[in-house]
């Protein structure tokens, strides 16, 4: 039998069952944590070696992977990782400083900061939460009434969501594309189109899957990308920007890659664990 691999959970998605399945397939042990029973005694050292760090929840995620790697076991993705990648402005700006190309954005840290730079740099726009997944929250803002009713809501929420990050809203065809990164590799990428009528592509929208050529342009920038957030096995969506090519607009620390498996056809369930078990050597 190979090494063990912890998986650190905290939902159940299909993800985690395929993990499960081809460990059993693979031979190698893994066992299933939930995180919501874990507690750590945090000034002893960890049993734990190798964990895959898969829990959903942003501040879940960050602690636990916080609490082991300084108990000495180690986590994938790091918790640099996970700081960066789980949060859109701060991914926008590690991006930026190595020079990976991003749809235009900005912030402002008040309603009124914000409507005066939509005012100031046009619309449309999109409204984003910087902590979030699935599509949550996030919003196209076509003109100064839909971004006032909007913001006005956000201004009630939690602190987070009163930080207002505003993207371009990218000139591009109607899908974005999902590339599986594992090490230093694209494993596979799919074209995720839009529903009809709607201009999101998340899948569970409504939006379909299609299998999407890896060129090295984009394994380069993917991999540069992954690279920067200092990850291992990573998620990165780009858009086709019809005036800057490919740009990176998220990288995702826990990434779903059932889609991707799917349309491919990779064991990318298979993959990662064989990553996670050559890490822990």
């Amino acid at each position: 039998m190979s090494p063990g691999i912890t998986v650190l959970y905290d939902t159940i998605r299909l993800e985690e069952k395929a993990l499960s399945e081809a460990a059993k397939k693979k031979g190698i042990t893994v066992d299933m944590v939930d995180c919501k029973n874990l507690v750590l005694e945090l000034d002893k050292k960890t049993q734990f070696k190798t964990v895959l760090q898969r829990c959903v929840s942003y501040y879940r995620n960050l602690h636990a992977t916080a609490a082991l790697e300084g108990m000495g076991a180690n986590v994938i993705n790091s918790l640099h990782t996970g700081i960066y990648a789980g949060n859109k402005l701060f991914t926008h700006m590690i991006l930026q400083e190595h020079g990976i190309p991003t749809p235009f954005a900005t912030v402002a840290f008040s309603k009124d900061a914000a409507l005066g730079a939509l005012d100031k740099l046009g619309y449309p726009k999109v409204i984003k939460p910087t902590v979030g997944s699935w599509g949550r929250m996030v919003s196209k803002l076509n003109n100064k009434e839909s971004a006032e009713g909007i913001i006005e809501e956000r201004e009630k929420m939690y602190p987070i969501y009163q930080i207002h990050y505003l993207e371009e809203f990218v000139e591009r065809p109607p899908r974005d594309i999902r590339a599986i990164v594992i090490g230093d590799k694209v494993v596979g990428a799919i074209y995720r189109n839009s529903s009809e009528g709607n201009w999101k592509t998340n899948t569970h929208l409504g939006g379909t899957a299609e299998v999407c050529e890896v060129t090295k342009e984009l394994e380069d920038i993917c991999v540069d990308a992954t690279r920067a957030v200092m990850g291992e096995i990573v998620g990165v969506d780009l858009m086709e920007s019809k005036e800057k090519g490919l740009v990176v607009h998220e990288i995702n620390n826990t990434t779903e890659y059932r889609n991707v498996a799917r349309v491919t056809g990779k064991d990318i369930a298979g993959l990662i664990l064989e990553y996670a078990v050559n890490a822990g050597k």
